[in-house]
């Protein structure tokens, strides 16, 4: 079998909006990567970015299950010693509610050169209000 090469010009994007209210983080996050990483269309490459462009509104107001609220934590570290900070999830989505989808998306996407270019295109907003109508974006259902 013969490895296929498309012509990245060639290949026709889309906008989609995805809503994320009321969602689980994980179903939108893995929906959003299979839409990037272009595997809903029949000519997926897996070392090409053959995907669309999508864009996440109200993702402040996720659907959270359990006790991962106040149990969840994210770490990030400054590089320093001793420079390990922790915040749950609760407090994480008060001071930047976009932020745990984002990293949701980012951690399903490949790692490297090509997951870091994939990544550009998912935007991600807190409320409904997207500037991206210009763009003609189709509605997309989880």
């Amino acid at each position: 079998m013969k490895t296929l090469y498309l012509n990245p010009k060639a290949i026709p994007r889309k906008w989609y909006v995805i809503d994320a209210a009321g969602q689980s983080p994980g179903r939108v996050a893995a929906r959003v990567a299979t839409v990037l990483r272009g595997k809903h269309r029949a000519y997926y490459t897996p070392h090409q970015e053959t995907g669309d462009r999508v864009v996440v509104v109200n993702a402040g107001q996720i659907k959270l299950t359990g006790a991962k609220a106040t149990d969840k934590q994210y770490y990030r570290h400054s590089g320093y010693p001793g420079g390990l900070k922790t915040e749950s999830l609760e407090k994480l989505l008060a001071r930047r509610p976009t932020i745990p989808l984002e990293r949701a998306v980012r951690g399903m996407l490949p790692k490297g050169r090509l997951g870091r270019k994939l990544f550009n295109n998912v935007k991600v907003y807190a409320g409904a209000e997207h500037p991206h109508a210009a763009q003609q974006p189709e509605t997309m259902t989880i």
